[in-house]
């Protein structure tokens, strides 16, 4: 009895390792099968369908011509697997010349592959996706130790970040039947920075000294004296004026005025309703981008916003690879009023503020949106409007608002803006 007892569990113990060692090799074969599976092209698995129907249809209904069609198109198979064997162990290295360029510079790369093994690697064909399209490169039979490099040159006539790599070594027959792909090396990005144009002159018209301007805003502690008030409690000590204090009988505490520190803020709307047309959305960008470049020379704080999100904009390059990966905003995020809001609930101390749009937007719009950003900063709206010949200039509110129709004219329209 006790002998039974024991022996059920070992029995069963036993049978729950076998369906273990199935399942794992159930698995392994399902992986291996993918694998296999994974090279041949639907060109192949035509050829193959077709070969066990005209074998079926031949010997059902006695037909010699379709068994022989059969045979020759799984001779043709077989032969073009054969295509798939040896190796692609290559050594894979892309360069590119520099990863940031200004839209229609050139942008060139290198693609350099290297057999280090002790055994020739045969002919293959090396895919380089580039964005959403790709480049491909024949590369002939490497001996161990020797090198093919390919050069190439990347389009950009666009703004974007385009994603380039990773490079496939593909291994397949002349017909097209299979294909062996081998990823190498990982992806590059090439940042394409929209076009921006230098300007000297005045430093746009803001102070370059390490308190910031003054605000017409009082406070009892700051560093800009403006008056003597009567002592109240709470007031800071170090700030009691001892002379008029002994001269009057009454204790005075200095009175200060608020100050700013110099903060440049700019707010471009990337809502496809606010533009006529694309070049008119690019000219945007564009913009943008000068004035952030210029306020950065000038050694200010800058910030750089668009509907759902802040650009980094702590350096040029940061505020140009930004500015590379805008793209339109979805209706329901608002256009430059919204914009607006969102730049005074989080940058209520902004010194200055440049709200970039295009020209679609209505007086009205510009009206609420000038009335929205942070109270005593100085406000200039840049509305862009391709084709346009000359740069105009108005006033809406406090705000000087500037229509451009070309890049160029950005210097001009903010000498008359700060004349």
């Amino acid at each position: 009895m006790s002998s039974g007892t024991i022996a059920a569990p070992q029995a069963g113990e036993r049978e729950a390792g076998w369906r273990d060692i199935v399942a794992v090799l159930a698995v392994r074969a399902l992986d291996r099968l993918r694998s296999i599976a994974a090279v041949v092209r639907p060109l192949g698995w035509t050829l193959m369908a077709l070969a066990i129907a005209f074998w079926i249809s031949g010997v059902l209904m006695g037909w010699q011509e379709l068994i022989v069609a059969a045979l020759v198109l799984a001779v043709a198979v077989v032969l073009c697997s054969a295509f798939l064997i040896g190796r692609t162990e290559y050594d894979v290295s892309l360069d590119l010349a520099r990863t940031r360029v200004v839209v229609g510079e050139r942008a060139v790369g290198a693609l350099t592959l290297t057999n280090s093994g002790t055994r020739a690697i045969l002919p293959s064909r090396v895919v380089l996706p580039v964005g959403a399209g790709r480049g491909e490169f024949s590369i002939q039979r490497l001996a161990p130790g020797q090198q093919a490099e390919e050069l190439f040159t990347i389009p950009t006539q666009r703004r974007g970040v385009v994603e380039v790599g990773p490079v496939s070594v593909v291994r397949g027959d002349p017909l097209g039947l299979f294909e062996r792909a081998h990823r190498r090396d990982d992806p590059v990005d090439l940042y394409v920075h929209p076009k921006t144009v230098l300007f000297g002159g005045q430093s746009l018209g803001f102070l370059r000294d390490l308190e910031g301007m003054p605000a017409t805003d009082l406070s009892r502690d700051d560093v800009s004296f403006h008056a003597l008030l009567e002592y109240q409690p709470g007031d800071d000590l170090r700030h009691v004026h001892w002379r008029s204090t002994a001269r009057t009988g009454t204790m005075m505490v200095r009175q200060f005025e608020e100050t700013r520190r110099s903060h440049f803020v700019i707010g471009l709307s990337r809502s496809s309703g606010d533009y006529r047309v694309d070049d008119d959305f690019e000219l945007g960008i564009s913009v943008a981008g000068s004035i952030g470049l210029r306020a950065l020379r000038d050694s200010q704080r800058v910030d750089a916003r668009v509907q759902g999100r802040e650009l980094a904009a702590g350096t040029g390059k940061q505020l140009l690879d930004s500015l590379s990966t805008v793209e339109h905003s979805r209706p329901r995020e608002g256009g430059v009023p919204e914009l607006a809001g969102v730049l005074a609930a989080h940058m209520p101390l902004a010194s200055v503020v440049v709200l970039v749009c295009g020209s679609t937007v209505s007086t009205e719009d510009l009206r609420v949106a000038c009335a929205r950003l942070p109270f005593g900063a100085r406000v200039l709206a840049v509305v862009v409007q391709t084709g346009l010949d000359r740069p105009a200039l108005r006033k809406i509110g406090d705000a000087d608002v500037v229509t451009i129709g070309a890049l160029e004219q950005l210097p001009l329209a903010l000498q008359k803006v700060l004349a």
